[in-house]
């Protein structure tokens, strides 16, 4: 016997459209930058007419800040989960370091380098990007706040750690654009690291002299 294949709902398709939109988006933004991305591109990369996105958003401005938010989002889901995972089983101050480094050279810098310099000049973009943002830096926080609480230092300080970290990983990744060269973001990470380990002092304690291990 033929198992029917089953139907989808109208909530189905519509968070299937939804998706590919989001996707499209970014893709756009990511290949050819915000003043080049068109609703008509857009619609073209996701596989649909414009009637059909006209019917989830009506601007440009509510596409692009819906896939910006979901995009994060995403980011965030990943570093809850990594917060949580670091508070559950410890870890070292260099692990921290590299997942930065990771999930913000994985285009997430490249398309907020695009989208950026707009909200300089258009207050609504900026007003709906606000909260997204807030949100994105919510999920860092967690990180360094489990960090803080595993090695008994203030969370206010690990907050600034890791503000100095982003600045430091944003410039770095933004010399990537002109520069290819891999051993020397390499010897700027590994000079980072040594700094957040010395800001950290009870972390190496720990890892150097576990407590089953003392006389």
């Amino acid at each position: 016997m033929v198992e029917k294949k089953k139907t989808r709902t109208q909530g189905e398709r519509s968070a299937e459209t939804l998706a590919r939109i989001r996707k499209a988006t970014i893709d756009v933004m990511y290949e050819k930058g915000l003043s080049r991305t068109s609703t008509v591109e857009i619609a073209a990369v996701a596989g649909l007419s414009r009637g059909a996105m006209t019917h989830h958003f009506s601007s440009k401005e509510e596409i692009l800040t819906d896939a910006i938010a979901s995009m994060l989002e995403e980011v965030n889901q990943k570093l809850f989960a990594f917060a949580e995972d670091y508070a559950e089983r410890g870890g070292t101050t260099d692990e921290i370091v590299d997942y930065i480094w990771q999930f913000m050279s994985d285009r997430l810098f490249y398309v907020t380098m695009e989208y950026l310099p707009e909200t300089r000049h258009n207050a609504d973009f900026k007003d709906r990007l606000i909260p997204v943002v807030r949100r994105f830096h919510a999920g860092l926080d967690a990180i360094w706040s489990a960090l803080a609480r595993k090695r008994g230092v203030p969370e206010d300080h690990a907050r600034i750690v890791m503000n100095a970290t982003m600045c430091i990983v944003r410039g770095m990744i933004a010399q990537t654009i002109l520069r290819d060269d891999q051993e020397y973001y390499a010897q700027m990470l590994a000079f980072w690291k040594d700094e957040v380990r010395r800001l950290f002092p009870a972390a190496e304690k720990a890892s150097l002299n576990p407590p089953d291990s003392e006389a």
